[in-house]
């Protein structure tokens, strides 16, 4: 990429450096995108991709190098100039005022008249094609609605410039169908996307043009359409492996040939109801349905999170009442919740702490701290955990070594049933991998796995078995011939005949 400044740019990145410390995470980034450009923008965890992009929001200093925005410099980190300037990052993790409501998150800081911002707001979520309840608290919002309440805020500030960090984590197909339509029309309005993803098939669906960032610098930019996915995967990995990843073994053939490991009777609670199933030791058992079908509240309820209504659990045989999360885990019931930051980890706390945080009532106080240096050790090594040491917070780990240490937590407790809630939002290429090997090898030593996805490729991939929920109640069952189109037509039309 050149540094010139091109007829028609939306923004423009040139020579970017940033260091924290000795240590550089961005080494000369120049990068360009186009106004009416859909610019994907890849790189394993700890690329410098979000850094990269809160300094051209105005949230961090880079040591050296400079920025425009649609032909304005930024002359220092500044979000409001930023944000004057029409740019807006719609995060990861989106940040929310739990105890507004929907409105007034969406439109926090506007100035128009609130009836003015409700008619915009509202126009917007119909051409979104999504459900808000926009007087509805914001504590109450799904981690997938949280992030359509960061788009709408870039909507709203009608944004010439808008950086999607990955936007669809958490978005079922019907509804990254209806996001990519909002996408395409930005588009034809002039606004340039830098789009965050490590989902190939939605990257080749949506952008036209690839950057990839390897240790902090490009190693691969250009039309996507000249590159294969092979080379892609080269590009952002250490070492060339001359083919794209097969993502995990062989699923085992035939559905659970184990016993019956979780037995679930007409279970009911807050969002889902009469929900029957069974896991068998060694089956990876999906989970689907659309978000807000009710997925995360049966999980939770199952590990006594939430309180029950109605219904039973089994484990071996033995029923689980009165269930909390520490008698689940005695038992061998454990759960990988949904969003890491909020519910899985102790972002502040050593990372020792975070992978022994499961079995600290079972640990002697006064050899705690050597137990847990020495388990944290064990998973670092086996699941290739990046950091400096057992004693690094956890809040200072990519995203993708983030959810290494909350997967290493779960595992610390020898689970004989495994809930895993979206266990792969937010990582990269080689981490995903990483994930989908372990699962298969935990089916493979006997665990017996739920897995709750939105990626129906992943669920495609995985799961020997699928349930399927909708609006609270199972709607649904693959045993055979499981693939994306199956999913998802028994998970909308199980959907439809639940709303009917």
């Amino acid at each position: 990429m050149t540094a010139d400044l091109a007829a028609g740019s939306a923004a423009q990145l040139t020579n970017i450096w940033k260091s924290y410390g000795p240590v550089p995470v961005l080494k000369g980034v120049s990068l360009a995108l186009q106004q009416g450009e859909v610019h994907a923008l890849l790189g394993g965890n700890g690329a410098g991709k979000s850094t990269l992009m809160k300094i051209m929001s105005g949230l961090v200093s880079a040591n050296a190098g400079s920025i425009e925005i649609n032909g304005v410099p930024l002359p220092h980190a500044s979000p409001a100039l930023a944000q004057q300037l029409g740019l807006y990052l719609v995060p990861q993790e989106a940040h929310i005022l739990g105890n507004q409501s929907v409105l007034e998150n969406i439109c926090l800081g506007l100035r128009p008249s609130p009836r003015a911002l409700r008619k915009r707001v509202e126009q917007l979520i119909a051409e979104l094609a999504v459900t808000l309840d926009l007087d509805a608290q914001a504590a109450t919002l799904e981690i997938a609605e949280r992030q359509i309440v960061e788009i709408l805020r870039g909507l709203v500030r009608e944004a010439r410039v808008l950086i999607l960090d990955e936007p669809t984590s958490a978005l079922t197909p019907f509804e990254v169908h209806a996001l990519f339509q909002r996408v395409r029309k930005l588009q034809a309005q002039g606004v340039g996307i830098f789009f965050i993803s490590h989902k190939l098939r939605e990257i080749r669906e949506i952008c036209g043009t690839i950057s990839v960032l390897r240790d902090g610098a490009v190693v691969l930019s250009g039309p996507l359409d000249t590159y294969s996915d092979a080379e892609i995967i080269d590009a952002m990995s250490r070492v060339t492996t001359g083919a794209a990843p097969t993502g995990a073994p062989a699923k085992r053939s035939g559905t659970g040939a184990g016993p019956v490991r979780l037995s679930v009777r007409k279970l009911s609670g807050e969002g889902f109801r009469d929900i029957s199933l069974e896991v068998r030791a060694g089956e990876v058992l999906g989970l689907a349905g659309v978000v807000g079908a009710g997925r995360t509240e049966f999980s939770e309820t199952l590990f006594g999170l939430r309180r029950q209504s109605g219904g039973s659990v089994a484990l071996d045989g033995v029923e689980l009442a009165n269930r909390s999360p520490r008698r689940c885990i005695d038992a061998g019931l454990v759960y990988l919740p949904e969003d890491r930051q909020q519910n899985g980890l102790f972002l502040d706390a050593p990372l020792y702490w975070n992978t022994s945080s499961y079995l600290i009532h079972r640990l002697p106080f006064l050899l705690r701290p050597g137990h847990e240096r020495s388990l944290f050790d064990k998973f670092r090594q086996s699941m290739g955990i990046k950091c400096t040491g057992p004693g690094q917070s956890a809040k200072a780990l990519s995203g993708g070594n983030q959810q290494k240490v909350l997967m290493s937590k779960c595992l610390s407790a020898a689970p004989k049933v495994l809930v895993l809630d979206e266990p792969t939002r937010g990582v990269d290429v080689a981490a995903r991998n990483d994930i989908y090997a372990l699962i298969r090898k935990l089916a493979a030593d006997g665990v017996a796995v739920i897995l709750i996805s939105s990626d129906f490729d992943e669920i495609e991939l995985l799961a020997d078995r699928v349930v399927v929920m909708a609006f609270g109640q199972l709607g649904g069952e693959l045993t055979e011939n499981i693939s994306v189109d199956a999913i998802a037509r028994l998970a909308f039309g199980a959907g439809e005949q639940a709303h009917a």
